[in-house]
């Protein structure tokens, strides 16, 4: 008999484990898509950005209202809706605050809310109350594209639904008297603006993985990088190790090889502990969110014996005085990371001063006052003017123009702002530089 025939058939996959499978491809694009990737409230949310954003919402609205009221008549026009919109937009250019990049807590929920009552309920609003009429199923059709532009698309993607039926229950309730939308035109209309709604998300969704994708790539390459510089790394670490071996048996002159021992080791230390502090810094979008209780004092404390000093002047420069200890919630290693930061800069700038450093050129003080408590950085370097302190916090802005990355600063803030807390500088050319962290006691 043919050995083909004698041998046992398999059915092909079960429809259950095809079904199993194809949930979990689901869950993994979930997990990636939905729940890992940061929402952000404006896409690349530069002071520029913001600020165009607030122009074109300010003049926008106005310009439009004499457009449609005078040069080419719509059904309906709202003189004051339209100056209330224009008021949003203006906001944004005078409220302190919300140019500031990356933005904080409560800046991020004004951007929310301003655009989502300026583009999903405004825009839906002004179809009802204009009868769905072309020149209005247009505009909404453009706000799909512009809001999910403007915003990450699941904020995009509830807003719109939010603001299409708030802006239709209100219409129902309040709106003017308008000739209602026929079926016909409302299955027409339904079938543009789905279309406008489908390459909107679809948009969105591809500039998400964009972002994460080169977000990625980047730290996979700073991965790499960070691997080869620790493999020479870690021989120079041992090659130190011997040295301090050998010169335990060579007497006198044995004791200058071990100091060159330990500086090399010190080397070793410091450029694995800077390894680590750029690789941190770099994941700034993606923070984890993790939090525990934790002593003020003993962060300081921890984060002052753990810092790779370049020389005992230098640690002898820093002087820890505690008022008052107090507890928080937030992630220790990343205080820890915000410790290092405040700590390398200060030092820096003390390094730049023309003056020798004494002690208490650093001063870290921990104290509470009420409901909040404050870490307190105060340098006597070289300081900084009104201008750089207003951009000290921006992504890739950096004083050092040498070695700076520029992303130390909105790190701190980042973490800060995350534990619900503030973070504040101020400084004085020449003057040295007042670094202020205040959180909520836990």
């Amino acid at each position: 008999m043919n050995e083909d025939l004698r041998r046992p058939t398999y059915p092909s996959a079960l429809p259950r484990a095809r079904f199993e499978a194809m949930a979990r491809r689901v869950r993994q694009w979930t997990a990636a898509e939905v729940r890992q990737t940061l929402v952000e409230p404006i896409l690349h949310p530069s002071t520029w950005r913001i600020r165009a954003l607030g122009m074109s919402t300010f003049v926008g609205h106005p310009l439009f209202y004499f457009i449609w009221t005078l040069w080419l008549p719509q059904p309906y026009e709202d003189l004051v809706l339209r100056l209330m919109m224009s008021l949003f937009g203006l906001s944004l250019l005078v409220v302190p605050g919300l140019t500031a990049s990356p933005p904080s807590r409560v800046a991020a929920t004004t951007f929310t809310l301003i655009f989502w009552i300026t583009l999903p309920w405004f825009f839906s609003w002004m179809y009802f109350c204009n009868s769905g009429n072309p020149v209005w199923l247009a505009s909404l059709g453009a706000m799909f594209l512009i809001y999910y532009h403007l915003t990450d698309w699941r904020l995009a993607t509830v807003g719109s639904i939010s603001g299409l039926v708030v802006a239709w229950a209100m219409f129902h309730a309040v709106g003017p008297d308008a000739q209602p939308i026929t079926f016909a035109l409302g299955a027409t209309n339904a079938v543009v603006l789905a279309f406008c709604w489908f390459m909107a998300i679809t948009l969105g969704l591809s500039s998400s993985n964009l972002r994460r994708e080169q977000l990625n790539y980047t730290l996979g390459t700073m991965g790499i990088m960070a691997h080869e510089l620790r493999t020479p790394l870690a021989t120079m670490q041992l090659i130190g190790e011997a040295l301090r071996n050998e010169a335990r048996q060579e007497g006198e002159d044995g004791e200058r090889v071990q100091m060159l021992a330990q500086r090399l080791t010190n080397l070793v230390r410091n450029m694995n502990h800077q390894i680590d502090m750029q690789i941190t810094n770099a994941r700034l979008m993606r923070l984890p969110r993790h939090t525990e209780a934790m002593s003020a004092a003993a962060l300081v404390d921890l984060a002052i014996a753990d810092y790779p000093f370049r020389s005992s002047r230098e640690r002898d420069c820093v002087v820890i005085r505690v008022h008052g200890d107090f507890r928080f919630l937030g992630s220790r290693a990343l205080f820890l990371q915000v410790m290092d930061n405040l700590t390398k800069n200060a030092l820096r700038s003390l390094a730049a001063a023309s003056t020798a450093s004494r002690p208490g050129d650093l001063l870290i003080e921990v104290g509470a006052q009420g409901n909040r408590g404050r870490i307190v950085f105060t340098d006597k370097g070289v300081g900084m003017d009104d201008d750089l302190q207003a951009r000290i916090f921006q992504p890739f802005f950096s004083t050092d123009r040498g070695t700076g990355h520029g992303l130390g600063l909105a790190f701190c803030q980042r973490v800060v702002q995350g534990a619900q807390g503030t973070i504040r500088v101020k400084s004085a050319p020449l003057k040295g530089a007042i670094f202020t962290i205040e959180l909520p006691l836990a």
